[in-house]
């Protein structure tokens, strides 16, 4: 049974790759921007920073074979939703690559939906009971859901479970999950993508 948030068709409304990137961007090119605090400052200023890491993935990025592959072998039409915000450092370092393999089959409708303005979605998609981002939720076209991934790959996820049971300092921490992001370049996301669409394509054989 479909969700009343898919009837409602909200991930259908959300905003595209390319919408998104433009509203990231002239985010990032606000000038004379009046900040309330040193908090917001720092803010403005990591997410421009997470405009450049999107960038250069966009830039870079090369599908594998592999991946395209089994991509193309989706052959029934998906939404393909996916909530986030641009200040997430996750995010930055994960959406372009879905974007990009979201975008190898035509029969894949990749939808971006904001948390803070869909906070009742994201309350179902929650993780260990907190709103972390991204997260990617795959329906057909009934609204079944397919598969879920998010907030990050399951080795990122570790690097930051090793970093806390170090009780290393949240600077420090991020900028070790960051290098981490640096040296796999989206290998293990490309994995954990494919396998759930092989799984998928499994169970309905």
């Amino acid at each position: 049974m479909a969700h009343k948030f898919f009837e409602e068709k909200r991930p259908h409304t959300g905003l595209t790759y390319e919408e998104y990137s433009n509203a990231f961007l002239s985010y990032t090119q606000t000038k004379n921007k009046n900040f309330s605090s040193d908090a917001e400052k720092e803010l403005f200023d990591y997410t421009k920073l997470n405009y450049q890491r999107s960038s250069r993935i966009d830039k870079n990025y090369k599908i594998s074979d592999e991946v395209r592959k089994n991509i193309e072998s989706i052959d029934e039409p998906q939404i393909w939703m996916l909530i986030t915000e641009n200040w997430c450092g996750d995010s930055a370092q994960n959406l372009p690559y879905i974007a990009k393999i979201a975008a190898i089959n035509p029969l894949i409708d990749f939808r971006i939906i904001l948390r803070d303005s869909n906070e009742d979605i994201m309350d179902m998609y929650l993780t260990n009971g907190t709103r972390s981002i991204p997260k990617l939720i795959v329906f057909n076209l009934e609204g079944n859901e397919i598969f879920q991934w998010g907030p990050r790959p399951v080795e990122a996820q570790k690097v930051i479970l090793e970093a806390k049971a170090e009780n290393l300092p949240k600077k420090e921490m991020y900028e070790r999950l960051h290098l981490w992001y640096g040296r796999d370049n989206g290998k293990q996301l490309e994995k954990e993508i494919v396998q759930k669409v092989i799984e998928h394509t499994e169970k309905i054989i």
